[in-house]
């Protein structure tokens, strides 16, 4: 355990942005499930809705930092990719 006071403040921060990014990501992932179970049913519209809203998550965790640019747009592309390929 830390002795110094800064370092107990950079602990307790730490948790606090942990709790955060954890919050947000699994937020994102809920979205993504959204369009996931979606495109499972078959059902184009609910598809569309769901990726308009998932994609506005992402970008949100993204410009937060909680995920790389790249890493939201490989997303983004995938999931908008999939709702595409729908019949």
């Amino acid at each position: 355990m830390a002795n110094i006071k800064s370092a107990k403040k950079r602990i307790l921060v730490t948790e606090i942005r942990t709790a955060k990014n954890k919050a947000i990501k699994s937020r994102v992932k809920t979205y993504i499930k959204k369009v996931e179970l979606a495109i499972s049913q078959n059902d184009k519209a609910a598809a569309n809705e769901a990726l308009t809203v998932a994609i506005s998550e992402i970008s949100k965790a993204a410009n937060k930092g909680v995920y790389h640019k790249n890493t939201a747009a490989r997303k983004v592309s995938r999931l908008t990719k999939a709702v595409n390929a729908m019949a």
